[in-house]
């Protein structure tokens, strides 16, 4: 590496060329495959990727000096977009970093509270490039045209307020039909060395690009956009040195199936988990992009891998070949440093690697595709298959695709189709067009198929599902990331498998968990027997990306005559009044509205599905806190007591009679409280309704940050046996508030129904800033207080 001062010198000529240069270029149409989309702001975006591998070295050169040691490829670009890195501490898993993202990014569902709370900001303009992305709400039911049809019908007031609001403040727009928000993201705006953060828990999907790519709350998206420095707890770096290569019927998916079941669901948390080794280079950049999606499962902050000719590749096929070489002229800083240190490293040879299918009902229960079957009989699970389902953020690109394509197409040779039901989810359009056009999406139909709308459909619960009733106890196999109880369909009793789309293709075919398609034979319609080959498909199309339709809307350079409208006797969208500020005392007398048992994640406390419509008005949407939660009172979900009337009802209603008496609450958590998505109304709606505090073993790390933006209290148990201690009638106090301090515990007295008391300590991870946010209500009171 080049010392300091030499390459800040050499940077700096070349910044200011480029700046002169910026003055005399005019918006053009940027070329996306064989199409033109007019990008309006956009414009200008390859001279801030260079920028930013520009300026970023400099940043992070400046870092490695100061801690004096190699850096690995995450601390480079995470350290090299500091607010002010000439001060700031720098220690993993302690200190808080402030940093400076380069883009925001925000799915249709988390938008609608996001872009409300900017409203309440009263800034007029977002600070940096941000876009909204409609795929959360189109529900499968019949097929992809008909349910898009039908969801810009019946979400038209959503999207005209999604699509205004964009205009308005300076957000681009990718109306519904675009595609799954993190495939467009690594088609349009991810490159090696970026910093985004999403308002989705999928976002490090990214990190197949080399970007650092980030799952946050919208409150975190509200303080990039509204150009305050963004907080993150300097993460941890995990390591996974890939030797060997891929091949046969291995894939890419197996490796994150693999890696779950080795950290579990919360082995990442509080780390980013970076990639590295010869084997990287035998995976395309889609399944890098796979395999950082599914990082979100093992409560990763996200995860990466080095920049490599496959990355250069995607990028000169989806029309950034400028940026892929650019990307060449800084390749050294794109990389690990020799020597950097990994806080735990984990080692796994490609070559010995074999499919893999994880389930039910949690994605790290790992299995050997060979030994799902018998693991299945012996504990129960239905083997028969009824439904097999390809696509999602997770897989859904054209390699994924080709793979499933070439399974599919064996079994029509053999005169077969797919005993159990099978659907495609496209992530994008450019996917949709381009293997419609090379014919995949029609082998697919032909194996039995249906082609669903370029969203996410069943894998966030948007599923109508016909061929089974509640509580009806069967097995679906999927392609995407998250298997919680209820996701997909809402019925408990589905037992829900995540693997790769060609295994999920042969699954479909079989019928059964005990399908093995690298050694079992199948039965053609001729009564001979085969065996599938494992498939074999290009990672990208030969001839360009068809673009298909043209779904953005790029923001207008004047806004001042935009209008954004939200009626006040509307059930889709709430405008936001300010939460309470704190009072100065403490917390007094506390009443637990529930005692949770076991997994709680944000699907147990705000369910998405039909509730889904409701993410733009918080009153209507808290009407589904917490009654996917089970009560250790009584084993029940949704059913607690009510500590007045002494009757049992749901969640929702317990937490608005106590609001409505002016009784304040608790919730009593267990481990890894709030894994899963990044979705903050899990965090408004207790808030909302009269929440204070939420006390558990452990959190995950975006559901603990959304907490604390709300305002709310997020308390662990300094001894986490002291769980047990808390009973569902009991009544607690939190003390210590008035000298509340940056990892000062706070003091908790539990009042038992018998007079009896008990005192335990309560832990928190809470900065100075975080517990301004406290005192204010929010961290939105509090960017208004500082506003004034």
């Amino acid at each position: 590496m080049a010392p300091y001062s030499l390459l800040v010198s050499r940077l700096q000529v070349k910044a200011s060329l480029a700046l002169s240069a910026l003055s005399a270029l005019s918006p053009p149409s940027w070329k996306l495959g064989s199409k033109k989309r007019q990008l309006g702001e956009e414009w200008r975006h390859l001279f801030l990727v260079f920028v930013d591998l520009t300026f970023y070295p400099i940043e992070f050169c400046f870092c490695s000096s100061r801690l004096n040691r190699p850096l690995t490829l995450s601390e480079k670009i995470v350290y090299g977009h500091l607010d002010d890195p000439a001060n700031q501490e720098i220690e993993r898993g302690k200190t808080y970093l402030r940093l400076r993202p380069d883009r925001v990014a925000m799915q249709d569902a988390t938008a609608q509270m996001a872009m409300l709370q900017f409203i309440s900001s009263g800034l007029p303009r977002v600070a940096v490039p941000s876009t909204i992305h409609c795929d959360h709400l189109i529900e499968a039911q019949l097929g992809g045209e008909k349910d898009l049809r039908r969801a810009k019908d019946i979400n038209q007031e959503v999207y005209n307020f999604l699509a205004t609001a964009g205009a308005k403040y300076g957000v681009g727009f990718w109306r519904p039909g675009s595609g799954i928000i993190h495939q467009i993201i690594l088609e349009n705006y991810a490159y090696p060395g970026v910093l985004l953060i999403g308002t989705d828990s999928h976002t490090p999907n990214g990190g197949g690009l080399g970007g650092i790519c980030i799952g946050v709350g919208g409150a975190d998206a509200v303080d990039v956009m509204a150009g305050i420095p963004w907080e993150l707890k300097c993460p941890k770096v995990i390591g996974v040195k890939l030797t060997g290569s891929l091949s046969g019927w291995t894939s890419p998916k197996d490796v994150i199936l693999k890696v779950a079941g080795i950290l579990t669901v919360k082995g990442g948390t509080g780390a980013i988990v970076e990639y590295h080794g010869p084997g990287v280079d035998s995976i395309s950049c889609t399944g890098m992009a796979t395999i950082c999606n599914m990082g979100a499962e093992i409560g990763a902050t996200t995860s990466v891998f080095p920049y490599n000719h496959r990355m250069k590749k995607y990028l000169s096929k989806t029309g950034r070949a400028d940026i892929a070489n650019l990307a060449d002229e800084f390749k050294d800083h794109l990389v690990p440093d020799s020597g950097c240190h990994y806080d735990q490293l984990i080692e796994i040879n490609l070559s010995e690697l074999k499919p893999h299918i994880n389930g039910p009902f949690t994605p790290d229960l790992a299995h050997p595709v060979a030994e799902v079957g018998s693991v299945a009989e012996k504990e129960g699970w239905p083997l028969d298959i009824r439904v097999g389902l390809i696509g999602s953020c997770t897989n859904s690109s054209y390699e994924d695709m080709g793979r499933s394509a070439a399974v599919a197409k064996q079994a029509l040779a053999h005169g077969l189709q797919c005993k159990s039901q099978f659907t495609i989810t496209p992530g994008s359009e450019q996917i949709r067009a381009t293997i419609e056009r090379d014919g995949y999406a029609q082998i697919l139909r032909d194996v039995g198929g249906v082609v669903l709308a370029n969203a996410c459909g069943p894998c966030i619960g948007q599923w109508d599902r016909k061929d089974i009733k509640k509580g009806e106890k069967n097995t679906i196999v999927t392609s995407y990331n998250r298997n919680f109880t209820g996701r997909n369909d809402a019925n408990p009793e589905t037992h829900a498998f995540v693997t790769s789309p060609e295994i999920v293709t042969a699954l479909a075919i079989a019928g059964t968990l005990k399908f093995n398609p690298e050694t079992d034979f199948l039965t053609g319609k001729d009564g001979k027997k085969f065996k599938l080959e494992a498939p074999d498909a290009d990672e990208l199309p030969r001839a360009e990306f068809d673009p298909g339709q043209d779904t953005y809307q790029h923001p207008p350079k004047d806004s001042s005559g935009q209008q954004v409208d939200v009626s006040p006797t509307s059930q889709r969208l709430q405008l936001l009044e300010p939460f309470d500020k704190w009072d100065g005392r403490d917390l007094e007398d506390l009443q637990i509205l529930i005692k949770v048992k076991g997994k709680c994640t944000t699907d147990h406390i705000s369910a998405a599905g039909p509730w889904l419509k409701f993410r733009g008005h918080l009153d209507n949407i808290s009407n589904n806190l917490l009654i996917g939660a089970i009560n250790v009172e009584n084993g029940k979900a949704n059913s607690v007591r009510n500590a007045i009337t002494q009757e049992f009802g749901p969640v929702p209603d317990t937490a608005r009679y106590y609001k409505k008496h002016g009784i304040r609450w608790v919730v009593i958590g267990d481990e890894n409280y709030g894994e899963g998505s990044s979705r903050e109304h899990a965090a408004l709606e207790p808030r909302h309704l009269g929440g204070r505090a939420i006390i558990t073993k452990s959190f995950a790390r975006i559901h603990e940050t959304n907490l604390k933006k709300q305002g709310l209290l997020p308390l662990t148990f300094a001894d986490p046996a002291d769980y047990n201690k808390i009973h569902p009638v009991d009544k607690l106090t939190i003390k210590g508030l008035k000298d509340f301090a940056p990892g000062k515990p706070l003091t908790c007295i539990i009042k038992h129904p018998n007079g009896t008391q008990e005192t335990i300590l309560l832990n928190h991870t809470f900065n100075e800033t975080q517990i301004e946010w406290f005192r204010a209500g929010s961290a939105l009171n509090r960017m208004k207080e500082l506003q004034k």
